[in-house]
């Protein structure tokens, strides 16, 4: 009769363990390690059985298949049936290469892989859920035009990972339009195994702009709302913000927005030296930190509220901002200009079609 116990090299318990901490290797196998693990360990069939929430012929068979074979034992035994007529990695091999223009499509599906290639859908699904391809999905990206690009993210960059002593660093932005909008009919709230629900339709109720300046080193948003987002607006909120830091230099990244770039704005620079604005590179907002709480913003805050009236929007954005400066967290960025300037440049050199 097989004994209940296994003896383990070394390495093959190193091999055991670290399948169980992995969040790649399959299931099963994190489960015939740990059967095999409990049973060097001494533990008796039942025991592990239990343990281990799986029946006593499952213990049996991996503990005595990796007696007998090692780790290999632990690998499925080839299935009986007819044998495949497509190798999994054919399969997003072909996804690779577009459709065939009798098929009128952009991307491939499934099914229609499955019947080109001659296997079934569900294999097509397999071998794609494999090899993570994901021809339905698309990204998109954007490359900045701006000939003064590595001197921009250069500056920026620098202000983010090594401030100047003694200065305030701030990112400042507008989030504009932002919409009063009421449900039509009374939202049903949450419950156990029902989600949130709201009408599609909605009432609008007027719009509002959001100037919102982030410190980067505490977190701390200092905001304002305003019907419009002009460059008045704009030189308003530069004052707000020069007075909620009062005799302290001021660093400020914006983005490229013409109205940060208006005469007035200038002429009030030029009478406030202590304030010194740097901007981020053309098709470059991704280098504000402010976008980042604006979307933490939108998600917690607007995206699922009803509001009645502008006063009510603004009402709730100044809630928010109050409760998250009382919880608020420093901004960390971490990437270097050289690891940032490889990517956001285009390659000149480059296949036009990718």
């Amino acid at each position: 009769m097989p004994s209940s116990t296994v003896e383990i090299t070394d390495a093959d318990r190193l091999i055991l363990e670290s399948w169980t901490r992995s969040s790649t290797v399959s299931a099963g196998h994190v489960e015939r390690a740990r059967i095999v693990l409990a049973s060097a360990a001494g533990a008796g069939t039942t025991a592990v059985a239990g343990q281990l929430g799986v029946s006593r012929p499952t213990v049996i068979k991996w503990r005595d298949r990796f007696a007998a074979l090692g780790i290999d034992g632990l690998d499925d035994e080839p299935r009986s049936g007819r044998p495949k007529t497509v190798d999994d990695a054919a399969i997003p091999a072909a996804t690779l290469d577009p459709p065939p223009d009798s098929l009128a499509v952009t991307h491939w599906s499934s099914r229609l892989l499955g019947k080109y290639l001659g296997v079934g859908d569900a294999t097509v699904a397999r071998a794609w859920r494999r090899y993570g391809v994901k021809p339905w999905r698309r990204q998109t990206f954007k490359f900045s035009t701006d000939p003064e690009l590595e001197a921009k993210v250069r500056d920026v960059v620098g202000l983010y990972l090594n401030p100047p002593e003694k200065a305030i660093v701030l990112c400042v932005d507008e989030k504009s339009q932002i919409q009063a909008l009421n449900r039509t009919q009374p939202i049903l709230p949450m419950r156990p195994g029902l989600p949130e629900k709201a009408t599609h339709d909605y009432q609008r109720n007027g719009t509002a702009t959001l100037f919102a300046a982030l410190e980067i080193a505490t977190g701390k948003v200092t905001d304002r709302c305003y019907e419009r987002h002009g460059k008045a607006e704009f030189l308003d909120f530069l004052k707000t913000v020069a007075r909620a830091y009062p005799r302290r230099r001021l660093h400020v990244v914006c983005d490229n927005y013409h109205t940060h770039k208006h005469a007035d704005i200038n002429a009030w620079l030029a009478k406030n030296p202590r304030v010194t604005l740097h901007f981020t590179p053309t098709s470059g907002s991704w280098l504000n930190m402010v976008e980042v709480f604006f979307s933490i913003i939108t998600r917690q805050a607007i995206r699922r509220g009803s509001f009645d009236s502008v006063k009510e929007l603004i009402a709730a954005i100044s809630a928010f901002i109050d409760g998250w400066n009382n919880r608020c967290h420093p901004f960390v960025w971490t990437k270097t200009a050289d690891e940032i300037l490889p990517h956001a440049t285009r390659k000149r050199d480059s296949d036009a079609r990718h």
